[in-house]
């Protein structure tokens, strides 16, 4: 059927109620091709011939002229545009010229190592490739490969993880490698933000460090979906400066986009049919007419939820396709992910209701559509997802379902802002002192520190102070070592801020499921929690807050959990201010004090509450990142003129701005805390703060600071555009808010809002 038509299907259908809120028509765009400065390798154009790619797109020809002249390259341009052979082509060009060239090639997940090596194959088939040697290093290598691989490999594919902690803290195994090390490839580079990204960025320096050891100084070949910064995330990423290719030249098919609110159930209270709902019925309708698709959903559950009840739809109807869908989760085995990939690709496969381990880059051929069930948390991986669909120049259907938090409904009443805005900026902080003093513990096992590190570690001095205050390091003619007799590497995550992490055991078998980060463990492995992991759900049946270790057993229950915790925050010290007409905004250091007091039982599809269970858990703390800013007395004094409550207003500001936020930042709600009083003991004013939820602090509220009136402005926006009567999770709710959302005044937020950005408002 027709996309087009299947539009029309679906409004002509009883279970239509006009979720259309917004349909987007986005032109084709056709392919614009360049020339390199010199002729590939004949070897290599035969390939590409084979293949069928006669010519290459303008942004590949800028890319391999640019790694061609020494330089350093981002490549941001968008889905399915031909990035891989941006690096392929000029690795397999040095290895012509230079058999011993080698190259390192990391992911962020092992099936994106997989599938490039799909390509490297198809690419280095021919004769001319045949001293070429490449594998996959990771968890899944077999140890007598490792060896070989270590000794011959041209191409080694790995991934931040398997670096971190087995390559090199052994590099002496690994010194030819690094001595002929030309190139290192950072492909999906938008993932690497955030904790995971600032980690990257530590552990890339510690690369750097072992390469000029062996003599080598390898160029960077970084891709990455379209953010707004490349050039400044790349060089946060590398420390060194960088070309940004950004002028995709690859082809788009034309494309329509819905976006697809749930009608109400409950307009004066604001709840919707669930999202659920609507995803299992227009997966199903999809399927029912031939149209291939993708439905991306935020958890693994989720997606077998969501295939269960469209097998039994299917079966009531057509029972011949209830075999043609599947789900898609990182919790299957590697069989089984290649095999559903590989139905997918051929066409076997009508639908897939995946999680985001299918948004990266792995060739799951043509499809017709994607479904998004919420957003997906940032501009840059909603293009990521709804790219799957339409490769090349087919026409492509994509439909975002919005959910109830603040920012899927903004986008709801606002689609220009989805459609129109650029990407969010990727945040990383390589100076957060938990991250840079472990990676400095690490580098200092691998080599000893020297004065000159302390430019590649930025502003490493008080770490490395600190670390020889601590007894890990030790300082010998102007060289610091590393002194405890372990292996630093086996204890740090790259997931987490600290090391000092919880380990979740399954309680039958005594298996190590995972670990923990310590600023996360209360809300995430308190006892009664329900806990994904590897796609399977587990129930917290004990934590042990003395040994650090949880216990779990695996059930399959037709509920989530969702934790509830009251915060405190205390100022350490200001770094920034700007003075506003309305107010003094404030950027600084906070000491967070969070307490998980209990947590509600949700029943999935529904969202119905089943019940709230008290915890008796201790307090945790630790320092941070904020923004904050005082709400003043003729404020105030216009709250109380209007007979409104003040700490309900804002109370409402506070959760209104973190569910806006990520708008901003490459970000998750969960990444940002919030707190907001009518007398703050540090300041004796009414206060609101904004911090990461992460020691140390990554860079969000800092974001948050720089770009605060167009944040209350969209606050301000959202909030006022929602139609229920008092407040509710699309506007000024809170999913984890330790007082039970009370006190909330939607109206008393809104006046704040407008005052705050316009004090001559005032009465």
């Amino acid at each position: 059927m027709d996309l087009e038509e299947f539009v029309h299907y679906l409004q002509s259908l009883p279970e239509y109620r006009g979720q259309i809120v917004h349909l987007e028509r986005i032109p084709a765009r056709p392919a614009r091709y360049g020339e390199l400065s010199a002729p590939l390798p004949k070897a290599l154009e035969q390939a590409l011939s084979e293949r069928g790619i006669q010519r290459l797109f303008s942004h590949q020809a800028e890319a391999i002229d640019a790694v061609r002249r020494g330089e350093h390259v981002i490549i941001a341009t968008g889905t399915a545009s031909g990035k891989s052979l941006c690096y392929h082509l000029p690795v397999l060009e040095a290895h012509l010229q230079d058999p011993l060239a080698r190259a390192l090639y990391l992911f962020p997940t092992k099936a994106l190592a997989q599938d490039q090596l799909r390509a490297l194959r198809e690419l280095s088939s021919g004769k001319a490739f045949r001293l070429l040697r490449f594998g996959t290093y990771d968890g899944d290598t077999p140890q007598n490969i490792r060896g070989r691989l270590r000794k011959a490999a041209s191409i080694i594919l790995s991934n931040p993880d398997m670096l971190h902690v087995g390559i090199l803290p052994n590099h002496t195994s690994w010194a030819s490698f690094f001595r002929h090390l030309r190139y290192v490839v950072l492909d999906e580079a938008h993932i690497y933000r955030g904790v995971f990204g600032s980690h990257t960025a530590c552990l890339l320096r510690r690369l750097q460090r072992v390469c000029q050891y062996y003599g080598s100084s390898p160029q960077f070949i970084l891709c990455s979906a379209t953010i707004a910064n490349p050039a400044a995330h790349a060089q946060r990423l590398i420390s060194c400066p960088v070309t940004v290719i950004d002028n995709d030249g690859a082809p788009r098919g034309p494309r329509l986009f819905l976006l697809w609110n749930p009608p109400y159930l409950d307009r004066a209270l604001g709840l919707r049919r669930s999202t659920n709902t609507e995803a299992t019925w227009l997966f199903t309708q999809m399927v029912k007419k031939g149209i291939r698709n993708i439905t991306f959903v935020r958890a693994r559950r989720v997606a077998e939820l969501i295939l269960l009840y469209a097998q039994n739809a299917l079966r009531r109807e057509q029972p011949e396709l209830a075999e043609r869908i599947s789900a898609y989760r990182g919790g299957y085995l590697a069989e089984e992910r290649r095999e559903i990939e590989r139905r997918l690709f051929t066409g076997e496969l009508l639908g897939v209701t995946a999680t985001n381990a299918l948004e990266l880059g792995i060739d799951v051929g043509h499809l017709d559509a994607t479904i998004l069930v919420g957003y997906p948390g940032t501009i840059a991986s909603t293009w990521q997802q709804a790219g799957r669909a339409g490769r090349g120049k087919r026409k492509a259907l994509s439909v975002l379902i919005g959910q109830d938090n603040p920012l899927d409904q903004f986008f709801m009443q606002h689609p220009e802002e989805l459609f129109g805005r650029s990407h969010e900026e990727a945040l990383i902080d390589p100076q957060n002192p938990y991250i840079q003093r472990e990676h400095l513990a690490c580098a200092a096992f691998e080599r000893p520190l020297e004065e000159k590190d302390l430019q590649l570690f930025e502003n490493a001095a008080e770490n490395i102070a600190a670390l020889e205050k601590e007894g890990i390091l030790g300082q010998r003619q102007g060289r610091w070592y590393f002194i405890p007799q372990e292996y630093p590497a086996q204890r740090l995550s790259l997931r987490a801020t600290t090391a000092d992490n919880y380990l979740l055991i399954e309680e039958t078998s005594g298996q190590i499921l995972e670990e923990v980060e310590a600023a996360t463990a209360f809300i995430r492995i308190h006892p009664g929690a329900i806990y994904l992991h590897r796609g399977e759900s587990y129930l917290i049946t004990q934590l042990d807050i003395g040994r650090r270790l949880a216990l779990a057993q695996a059930v399959t229950v037709n509920y989530y959990t969702q934790p509830r915790e009251l915060n405190d925050v205390h100022i350490i010290r200001s770094l920034q201010v700007r003075h506003l007409p309305s107010t003094n905004l404030f950027f600084g250091q906070v000491r967070v004090r969070q307490q998980v007091i209990s947590f509600v039982r949700k029943q999935q599809f529904t969202d119905a509450v089943l019940s709230e269970e008290p915890l008796d858990l201790p307090p945790y703390s630790f320092e941070t990142q904020a923004l904050w800013f005082e709400v003043p007395p003729p404020i105030q004094r216009e709250i109380a003129r209007q007979g409104l409550d003040f700490a309900g207003g804002i109370h409402a500001v506070e959760h209104a701005c973190i569910g806006i936020l990520p708008l901003f930042a490459m970000c998750d709600r969960n990444d940002i805390g919030g707190l907001s009083a009518a007398i703050h003991p540090d300041t004796g004013q009414a206060q609101i703060f904004i911090y990461d939820a992460y020691p140390g602090g990554v860079g969000i509220a800092q974001k948050g600071f720089e770009i605060i009136k167009e944040l209350w402005q969209r606050t301000l926006e959202t909030i006022r555009q929602c139609p229920c009567e008092a407040g509710c999770p699309s506007c000024i709710q809170s999913p984890k808010c330790g007082n039970n959302n009370e006190p909330l005044d939607k109206a008393a937020s809104i006046r704040i809002l407008e005052l705050l950005l316009d004090p001559a408002r005032g009465s």
